[in-house]
């Protein structure tokens, strides 16, 4: 069952709008997919433009997961061909600058490669553009400006007005992508386009590698007075989990010590 489309005042065949979108991985098995934020991107951009969005990508057209978007009711998807270690930012920017486009959405972080977040910032800066971050929902498009909601923490929303053209990268807030279907997704169309390529020498000159988890945060004690905290940092653990060392050497109490930390995930 497809959502239902909001109604609001933008005039889609009036509208120009791009969605960027990029292969994302599942966060237990590791596999390819339509991005989660990539694919909100996709459905705002639905409803704000309708059949007038265009969906782009930069990278392998090869790539089967690509086809998931298509799934979401799109007729084509445009792909700048880019082999491994290009850099798309040059490509991406040399586009929407030809494009004519109005509005461009992004997910706020790749799931795969870098993921640095960097990439809508340094496309507005190239194209001169302002940039709105995390974008809930575009409640107009008028006169050559849009009336957006940002999302704020804990729930709150922020309404800005913002001149076109802009670029825009969506929040969790925004609407839920529809399900992708097998029968478009397969007879949609992928336009592929060779481009100039540029290669990143910042990412090519170094290796990824998996990041390591965060230690444990020390637990943080609060309290009006000096009283207060003295009492709650020699209160007695409640765990009776511990281990009292008395009259050893003080190699084996280092050991101990250090035994701890590593397993607290302190120290690795």
């Amino acid at each position: 069952m497809q959502p239902e489309l909001n109604d609001s005042s933008v005039d889609k065949p009036a509208v120009s709008v791009i969605g960027l979108v990029s292969v994302g991985a599942h966060p237990t098995s590791g596999r390819a997919r339509r991005a989660e934020q990539d694919a909100r991107a996709v459905e705002l951009g639905l409803q704000l433009a309708g059949d007038n969005l265009q969906v782009l990508h930069a990278g392998n057209p090869e790539e089967p997961a690509l086809r998931a978007y298509l799934g979401m009711g799109l007729s084509e998807l445009h792909v700048l061909e880019q082999a491994d270690g290009d850099d798309a930012l040059f490509a991406l920017t040399e586009y929407i600058r030809d494009s004519g486009a109005q509005l461009v959405l992004a997910g706020s972080q790749a799931e795969t490669g870098e993921g640095s977040g960097m990439l809508p910032f340094l496309l507005a800066e190239g194209l001169g553009w302002p940039v709105v971050t995390g974008l809930a929902e575009v409640e107009s498009l008028d006169n050559g400006t849009a009336l957006v909601l940002q999302a704020l923490p804990r729930g709150q929303r922020r309404r800005l007005k913002v001149r076109l053209p802009f670029v825009a990268t969506v929040d969790n807030a925004a609407p839920k992508p529809r399900q992708s279907a097998f029968g478009p997704a397969q007879r949609g169309a992928l336009d592929v386009s060779e481009t100039q390529r540029v290669v990143d020498e910042l990412f090519t000159d170094h290796a990824l590698q998996a990041a390591r988890p965060r230690p444990k945060r020390l637990k943080v004690i609060k309290a009006k007075s000096g009283a207060d905290r003295m009492k709650a940092a020699t209160a007695k653990a409640s765990g009776g989990g511990g281990q009292v060392l008395k009259g050893v050497h003080p190699d084996e109490g280092a050991a101990a010590i250090l035994k701890l930390l590593v397993d607290e995930g302190v120290l690795r």
